[in-house]
């Protein structure tokens, strides 16, 4: 009797098995998180399509490139990772509009991942930047933002490529690239993107000035570059 019992169980749990690996395999893992002021993102291989879902067989959200318009390469924020049928999936945040889409990648399309524990948090209402690092506010700054019909969106970005020797000096001294987009204009030269720059006319700040880009005076843009590494998260409110 105690023979049949446990080859019962035995079959029972064979059963079970295949559908309790098939659910691990779906589990999602955290790449990044605020709660702890960790921060992951990697480099773009090479370009893709990002999928609404991790399966190859899902609909495209976008085409992504590998370079960004200013020529360099295309860092990505990372919110998860999913194993699926043997194979990773990462879910990322596009560079796309409208601001916020997320998509899923095939890992192999990624280089390492990287981390950072700075987060820079523009304030639109209070025309005020900050940088904190592991939480605690090591830079502050007046900044211009957006006037009304050109308007700073909100939202969460990253920090992706650092520029410099313009020829046009209301960039000023030194642009940060963001992954942010204005859905109506920019003065980012890549076209549709906004930056984090230098100006020509501190005179002007704080105010709602630029065309979508947030102004910083060239002297708080070389504090902010000492303090900042690229694949910092953005957040605008």
């Amino acid at each position: 009797m105690r023979r049949c019992i446990w080859a019962a169980a035995l079959a029972l749990s064979l059963l079970l098995l295949p559908a309790a690996s098939a659910a691990a395999q779906q589990e999602d893992f955290a790449l990044s998180d605020p709660a702890t002021h960790t921060w992951r993102f990697a480099t773009l291989e090479r370009g893709s399509v990002a999928r609404a879902e991790p399966d190859p067989a899902a609909p495209a959200v976008a085409r992504v490139s590998s370079r960004t318009p200013e020529r360099t390469p295309m860092l990505l924020p990372l919110v998860k990772r999913r194993a699926v049928d043997g194979r990773l999936w990462v879910k990322v945040r596009l560079p796309v509009l409208p601001n916020g889409t997320t998509g899923w990648l095939r890992r192999e399309r990624l280089g390492g991942y990287e981390t950072v524990r700075t987060h820079l948090i523009v304030d639109r209402r209070r025309l005020t930047a900050r940088l904190e690092r592991r939480g605690r506010t090591v830079f502050r700054a007046r900044v211009g933002i957006g006037q009304p019909q050109w308007p700073t969106p909100r939202g969460s970005f990253i920090i992706r490529n650092r520029l410099a020797g313009f020829d046009d000096p209301v960039y000023g001294v030194l642009a940060f690239g963001t992954s942010a987009r204005s859905a109506v204009l920019t003065d980012w030269p890549g076209g549709g993107f906004v930056g984090v720059h230098g100006t020509s006319r501190p005179d002007l700040l704080p105010g709602r000035v630029s065309h979508g880009c947030i102004r910083m005076r060239n002297a708080d843009i070389l504090r902010l570059d000492r303090r900042m590494p690229l694949g910092t998260p953005v957040t605008v409110r």
